[in-house]
């Protein structure tokens, strides 16, 4: 065996063999030793294997740091019998030796050649020499040789080491993939039997869920006091064990209880075969008229199965529970109701309305307001908790109802005498509109106190102490913190009292709004509806009120006041009650008010007979004026202050006759309407106003109409025309702030032709009355022989019409005054020239020049007098002097316009006829000239 490598390459082999006990460190030195087979060759060379590529071991299972440093120290073991002796005499022997001594080196001897010539020239020396280099080489080369034996054993057992280490490692990995399969086949049946596990779990719920029902049927039974002996056809009604002050046990027992008659009226049948449950006596029996029976108080059916059976004995059971609840609200409210009525005397002796907070109607109920509260909210969970429409609900819900109306009934005993008691007082003392203003005052106090006190009893106390807490914020430091947190316990009573009267309209109205937003049980209809009933009192009274009143200003007032108190009633939610009893009242009032308003516009403007008096124009007008006040001077001092007083309050009331003296001469008819109309104005609906204005403005002008008539015949066509004029420009002004259109479509039927098509249907022989098509002989009756006649009514556009045909016949009677036989001349001429000659207009007896002449000095003369009473008149009846403006200019230019026909017509009549000459014509058109100068003037 050769080699050219040092003796330095065994260690390298060491390394190797290093390697391979790490790798196979999980083998067991026994197994591995017990595991090599007999090697009588060590040196034969070993079979080539592939590479072994599975994976790695520690790639499934780490090694620890224990495992990792015991391997270390097999592979310290392992490495190799290399000794430190024959390592020095290496070192001894390298340093004798300039070259290294090889294993070739050793095995093999010199050349002939060499060593002949050494020994020739020296044999003695060398031969020594070379004989202990010899020696030293062939010990160096049994030490190399035995360590390259021992070194080559050692390498075949490593060899069959890590061939034994990759087999373990085979049969571990195969171990391994066979543990994996197992492990998922383990996994999925664990899964399989879960799953089976939960389906029989499942199942065995299924299973026992009836049974769980049958047994709290029988055991709850004795709780309630209910016992059902011979085989259940007996129920018989105990004391109960059970107290429905201890909530949680009784919650309990009701969800079983519910629980079952679910499970046995829908999955059993048992609704089907005995109804659905309901407790006794409750209101929706009553309902029924006792026609359907509840379940509970079926009989006992031997041919029902199991199930319904035991829903019977469910549903009784359940009345039984209910029956406790009832005992404890509704039972306990009548008795305290009949105890406060025994105690007052109630209802023969009313309480007085300021004790009536502080008397036992408040205070009792106070007291067993919590408990009651207590037990409703059992019964509002239980429907919350199965929802409205499940079967067991359905008792709950009959439960609730019951103790609302028992509530409701009991309040509504209680209260009543005391609030018609009131009305009545206030009305005696206060009249009608005092007593309306305290007593809408009133309701809406009560109202406020009555929510507070139903919602103690229905109310959801959650939400009430949260809402407390949110209105803690609102209130001040101190004593209202501490009646805050009173509040937070239940008596919201002593909260309203602190918010004050809801007439107060301050900001504690809005308070109690807050308070009550989260919680909406008072919009209740059994509980509103007893509201409305205690707030109709206001309503009886008020209406025997107003049944003889005739003073629209009363009337008035009643509407003013109870829209107020109808605003203030509206701002709060607690308050809708009363808001809606004083709707009604306001409702009556209004009818009131209109019917009394029609029947004094008939009475005064329709049916009026204007007597002389009123009629006495321009007397009316020239009544005395008011007589300046004389005031005599006294002495200084605090005299002269009283009459300094005197004197302005003289004055002002001196004006206020004027003023009075100038309303009292309208005429009748038209202060009439002015003063109804601005009555009604703010207190009734703007349609129906409109409507009373509309037909009062038509009566209103045909009666001044009628009037100036009459006054015509009795004081003459300027009085006529000036009195017309004048009320109707005062009726469109006093209209105008009343922005109303007073326009509307009148209908009516219209039965002229109605004879003709009775007679067309009776002679038709083939009438066809039950014909479905438009030749039914009743439908062309109908639409033959009726007809509905529309007009459109616009008294606005009436009046003003009239009011400008009164203008302009004043216009034209003033002009004809001031002509005077002027307008009557040029009226002549031309009719005399309506052919378009004049040849006839000259030889007319009025176109001689000196009856002309004649004519105009006379109109020039009569001008003074008549233009001064034109004037008067005008001032007399026309107070605005622009309105007095605007009616003469037409009439100036009318005269203008007449005076220009007459210069125009004189001018056509030549000179030597019919007494005409150049002088006379100058003297006739200066005498126009200066009348139409003193007329514009």
């Amino acid at each position: 065996m050769s080699s050219s490598k040092p003796l330095s390459a065994p260690p390298k082999m060491s390394s190797l063999s290093s390697r391979g006990v790490n790798s196979t460190s999980s083998m067991s030195p026994t197994r591995a030793s017990g595991s090599l087979p007999s090697n009588k060759n060590p040196a034969a060379p070993a079979p080539t294997r592939q590479p072994y590529s599975s994976p790695s071991y520690e790639t499934f299972a780490p090694r620890t740091a224990a495992q990792r440093e015991r391997m270390g120290r097999i592979a310290a073991l392992t490495a190799g019998p290399w000794s430190s002796a024959n390592t020095e005499e290496q070192k001894d022997s390298s340093s004798d030796f300039d070259e290294p001594i090889t294993l070739t080196s050793a095995m093999c001897p010199p050349k002939s050649s060499t060593y002949n010539t050494s020994s020739s020239n020296n044999d003695s020396t060398i031969s020594s020499v070379t004989d202990q280099k010899i020696n030293n080489t062939l010990q160096h080369t049994i030490n190399a040789t035995q360590n390259l034996s021992t070194l080559i054993k050692h390498t075949a057992s490593l060899r069959l080491a890590l061939r034994a280490s990759i087999n373990i490692a085979n049969d571990v990995s195969e171990r391994h993939s066979d543990l994996l399969r197992h492990s998922g086949e383990l996994s999925a049946a664990a899964e399989r039997l879960q799953h089976e596990e939960q389906v029989l779990t499942r199942r065995a719920e299924e299973i026992g869920k009836p049974l769980k029902h049958y047994d709290a049927v029988d055991r709850i039974g004795p709780l309630v006091g209910v016992l059902f002996k011979e085989g259940g056809r007996v129920i018989v009604r105990g004391i109960a064990k059970l107290h429905v002050d201890n909530d949680e046990e009784f919650v309990r027992v009701l969800e079983e209880i519910d629980e079952a008659v679910e499970f046995f009226g829908e999955d059993g049948g048992g609704a089907e075969v005995f109804g659905r449950p309901g407790s006794g006596g409750s209101s929706s029996n009553n309902r029924r008229g006792g026609r359907e029976r509840t379940a509970s108080q079926q009989p006992f059916q031997a041919t029902a199965s199991g199930s319904a059976e035991y829903y019977r004995r469910a549903c009784a059971l359940q009345d039984a529970a209910l029956e406790l609840l009832r005992v404890g609200v509704a039972d306990r409210i009548s008795q305290t109701s009949s105890q406060i009525q025994d105690a007052l005397k109630l209802p023969k002796v009313p309480i007085a309305a300021d004790k009536l907070e502080a008397s036992l109607v408040y205070t009792r109920f106070h007291g067993i307001s919590r408990r009651s509260n207590a037990l409703i909210n059992i019964a509002r969970k239980r429907v919350e908790t199965l929802g409205s429409g499940c079967l067991a609900a359905s008792s709950y819900e009959d439960f609730l109802t019951l103790c609302r109306n028992t509530y409701c009934g009991a309040r509504e005993t209680l209260l009543t005498t005391t609030i018609r008691s009131h009305m009545d007082i206030l009305k005696e003392r206060h009249g009608l509109v005092g007593m309306t203003r305290l007593a809408s005052v009133f309701l809406i106090r009560l109202c406020t106190v009555e929510t507070a006190l139903y919602l103690d009893f229905f109310g959801d106390p959650d939400k009430r102490r949260q809402t407390t807490k949110k209105v803690k914020g609102a209130t001040s430091d101190g004593d209202d913190e501490k009646e805050a947190e009173e509040n937070e316990g239940g008596d919201d009573a002593s909260a309203f009292k602190r918010l004050g009267s809801s007439s107060s309209h301050q900001p504690g109205t809005a308070i109690a709004s807050q308070i009550l937003s989260e919680d909406a049980t008072y919009r209740d209809a059994e509980f509103q509806s007893m509201l409305g009933s205690l707030c109709s009192a206001l309503h009886r009274t008020i209406r025997r009120g107003l049944v003889s009143v005739l003073d629209l200003d009363v009337l008035c007032q009643v509407v003013s006041v109870l829209r107020e108190e109808r605003s203030a009633a509206n701002s709060t939610s607690t308050t809708l009650a009363a808001a809606r009893a004083v709707s009604g009242v306001i409702q009556d009032a209004q009818e009131r008010l209109i019917f009394c308003a029609n029947t004094s516009l008939h009475k005064e403007v329709v049916r009026f007979k204007p007597t002389s008096a009123d009629l006495n124009y321009p007397g009316k007008l020239l009544g005395e004026k008011p007589k300046a006040a004389i005031i005599i001077e006294g002495e200084e001092g605090a005299g002269g202050a009283t009459k300094k007083a005197e004197k302005e309050e003289a004055e002002i009331n001196d004006a206020v006759a004027a003023q009075l003296r100038v309303y009292e001469s309208w005429f009748p008819p038209m202060r009439s309407v002015l003063r109804i109309l601005s009555k009604i104005f703010r207190v009734v609906e703007p349609r129906v106003f409109e409507d009373i204005a509309l037909s009062a403005v038509q009566a209103c002008t045909k009666s001044l109409k009628d009037g100036s008539s009459h006054i015509l015949r009795a004081s003459g066509q300027i009085h006529a025309d000036l009195f017309l004029v004048k009320h109707l420009l005062i009726l469109r002004e006093q209209l105008s702030p009343f922005d109303i259109q007073l326009r509307s479509v009148e209908r009516q039927l219209d039965f002229s032709e109605a004879g003709k098509a009775v007679s067309r249907f009776l002679a038709n022989r083939n009438r066809r009355l039950f014909s479905m098509s438009t030749e039914n002989a009743l439908v062309t009756l109908l639409r033959e022989g009726v007809s509905v006649q529309e007009s459109s009514v616009d008294s606005k556009r009436d009046l003003e019409d009239c009011l400008r045909s009164a203008c302009n016949d004043f216009i034209e009677h003033t002009t004809s005054s001031l002509l005077g036989p002027i307008s009557r001349f040029v009226d002549q001429c031309k009719n005399a020239s309506s052919d378009g000659s004049t040849d006839v207009l000259r030889k007319e007896s009025f176109m001689n020049g000196i009856v002309v002449k004649g004519m105009f000095g006379n109109a020039y003369d009569n001008l003074e007098s008549e233009l001064g009473n034109v004037s008067t008149q005008m001032k007399l009846y026309l107070e605005n002097s622009s309105t007095q403006s605007i009616l003469l200019k037409p009439v100036v230019r009318k005269i203008t316009r007449a005076l220009e026909e007459a210069r125009r017509f004189i001018d056509e009549v030549p000179n030597d006829e019919n007494d005409w000459d150049t002088e006379l014509r100058d003297e006739v058109l200066k005498s126009a000239f200066a009348f139409e100068t003193r007329v514009k003037a």
